[in-house]
Formats: structure tokens, C-alpha cells, sequence
């Protein structure tokens, strides 16, 4: 019997995954690929917003006056989910912030994930696609932004750690629903990101 496909098709680049979903025949190798589900974001007082967007102004600024050259103001939004504490989004000149363990890490938000995740921007702009935690971007960091070159954070992750799985491509981290990383466990399943193409695969450096 022929292989039965059935596709569903979501806003491209929402998630970092390909939302389209493959059904085979029990012959057949089986494969999915994410759709996106929504996510109620906790409300950000004013003020914090303020000082988010005043770190990263100012590491942006430190940036301008290093290369003599002007870099766009990125796009922030509150949609990181999981245990990662933010991504950068290259070709979308975004950063998304987790905004519940923003909530419970202001500061550190502040003075270090911002500007660790406006380094990756910056460092696509200026050296183009390399490794996402390479020597250009712990120079990014130390040199131009005067930052400690910390590749990942060391905040409690209780609070989001529920149902969620972390998973890594070559350009940043995912988190996979039980039911999702469960396919993958068997076998039913990959996911593959819509940016770097890569298999996503069990994230071994998040304890």
C-alpha cells in the first residue's frame, strides 16, 4: 500500500523547527518534523522591559564605536521556552528571551544574557555562519561587549524543566515535548532545524 502523507503547515521559523509532519507506511523509516504550539507568556513589568533594552543598547552601542560601523537595533521578544535562557535568531536580527526565568534572574538577564546573545548576532553580521560558541564569539564577548564568555547559564531551571526535553542543533538549543522526545526514543521520530538543517539531538551539556 502506498505511503499515506499528511502535511501541516505553520508560520515558518516560529519554533526553529520545520512544522510539517510525515506519516509512512510501517515499511518505511517514519519521520516528523515539529509543528509550533502556542505559549502564554508571563507579563514583564515596564521597568524591567526598560532595562533589558538599555543593557542591550548600550552593549550595541559598544559594538558601533568598536568597528566603526553601524549595526541595527535587534527585535527582543519574550519567547523562549524550556531551559535555555535565550537564543539568537541571525536572519531575523532577533533575540528571544525565556521570560519566566528572566522573572526570576533580572540581573543576570541584564548584564549577561543580553549581551551574550546580541554577540551572536554580531558575530554572523561580522564573520558570517561559525560555531556558535567559537573563538569569535568569546572574543565578541571579552573584547567588544566586556563580558565573561559563559556558554551557558547556571540558573534553576524548575520552573520550566516540566515536560520538556533539551535538544541541540549547530546553532542553538530546542526543547521537545515528552510525546515528541519519546519518538525519538523510539525511533519514530526526527527533527531537523529550519536554520542550520542539522538533526536535533539530545542536549548532554544542560544537567
Amino acid at each position: 500500500m502506498a505511503a499515506r502523507r499528511t502535511f501541516f503547515m505553520a508560520r515558518r521559523g516560529c519554533t526553529g523547527y520545520i512544522p510539517t509532519k510525515y506519516t509512512a507506511a510501517p515499511c518505511q523509516r517514519p519521520r516528523l518534523l515539529l509543528c509550533s504550539t502556542a505559549m502564554k507568556t508571563p507579563r514583564i513589568p515596564i521597568a524591567l522591559v526598560q532595562a533589558v533594552m538599555n543593557s542591550l543598547r548600550h552593549h550595541l552601542q559598544q559594538a558601533r564605536a568598536h568597528f566603526h560601523q553601524e549595526f541595527a537595533e535587534p527585535v527582543v521578544t519574550w519567547q523562549q521556552r524550556g531551559m535555555a535562557a535565550g537564543t539568537a535568531w541571525p536572519e531575523r536580527n532577533e533575540i528571544r528571551l525565556n521570560p519566566v526565568l528572566l522573572l526570576e534572574n533580572q540581573q543576570a538577564f541584564i548584564d549577561e544574557v543580553v549581551p551574550h546573545e546580541l554577540a551572536h548576532l554580531l558575530v554572523w553580521t561580522v564573520f558570517g555562519r561559525v560555531a556558535p560558541h567559537g573563538k569569535e564569539w568569546k572574543w565578541m564577548m571579552e573584547t567588544v561587549l566586556g563580558v565573561p564568555a559563559r556558554r551557558t547559564h547556571q540558573f534553576a531551571t524548575a520552573s520550566v524543566r516540566q515536560k520538556s526535553f533539551p535538544y541541540r542543533c549547530r546553532c542553538q538549543q530546542h526543547m521537545l515535548t515528552v510525546r515528541r522526545h519519546n519518538r525519538v526514543l523510539r525511533g519514530e521520530s526526527q527533527y531537523r532545524c529550519v536554520h542550520c538543517g542539522d538533526i536535533l539531538l539530545p542536549d548532554q551539556t544542560t544537567s
